[in-house]
């Protein structure tokens, strides 16, 4: 498709959108404060989508999200495990069963709010039948289940982890769990938000877990003193 056809392609879809938002507000109710609050970001929604238009079908962001998938990182997690009980270093050991608790916990966070919200996928933003707003809903199809992004969430519970028990590694623990959240913006499978919301939840789980670690440490180390 030419530059300057795309362009228009890509501006028509962006206004249709907003146009369209406008007029029906999350989930066709009237707007409150918070709503009101919220739009801006909805908005910025719908122009990064239309920005990464002419590179969503890239191979590089199709196997970026194929390794920050739910096997893919409970595979990771399984054989930081292994590795650690081959090697016999509890520490490694330990800390790949964090890395599981973490994201098994993302994932029910993830999955709780995704059954509750509805909003269709990115890369259905050009269906005039579709709408980018957050609605109340339980609908369990794929392209309705936008919010939150599940690898956002499992990415950084992971990698959090990770880097909690390795804080040497933290950097690169935390760019590999920031690169694979944030690829599923250009392959239109999630906005902005989504990747936000499920970056947030991946942050709360690993942050639980790693509370409820320290407080059964806590409570083995003064039954035995």
């Amino acid at each position: 498709m030419p530059a300057r056809s795309r362009s228009s392609t890509v501006h028509a879809l962006c206004s249709r959108a907003m146009t369209r938002a406008r007029s029906r507000p999350f989930g066709r109710v009237p707007m409150s404060t918070l709503e009101a609050a919220v739009e801006p970001i909805l908005e910025a929604d719908v122009r990064t989508v239309a920005a990464v238009q002419p590179v969503k079908d890239h191979p590089l962001f199709e196997r970026l999200a194929d390794l920050g998938d739910q096997p893919q990182l409970r595979i990771l997690c399984a054989g930081v495990i292994a590795l650690g009980a081959v090697r016999r270093d509890s520490r490694l050991a330990l800390t790949g069963a964090r890395m599981l608790a973490a994201h098994t916990l993302a994932t029910w966070a993830k999955d709780f709010v995704k059954h509750r919200i509805d909003r269709t996928r990115p890369r259905s933003l050009g269906d005039p039948e579709t709408d980018h707003r957050l609605a109340p809903g339980r609908s369990h199809e794929k392209e309705e289940t936008s919010f939150p992004s599940g690898h956002a969430a499992g990415a950084t519970a992971v990698a959090r982890a990770y880097a909690r028990a390795y804080p040497e590694h933290r950097v690169p623990a935390g760019i590999a769990g920031t690169i694979l959240s944030l690829a599923q913006i250009p392959r239109c499978a999630h906005y902005p938000s989504d990747v936000g919301a499920g970056v947030a939840i991946g942050l709360a789980s690993e942050a639980l877990v790693d509370g409820a670690v320290k407080l059964g440490a806590h409570i083995l180390s003064s039954h035995s003193s």
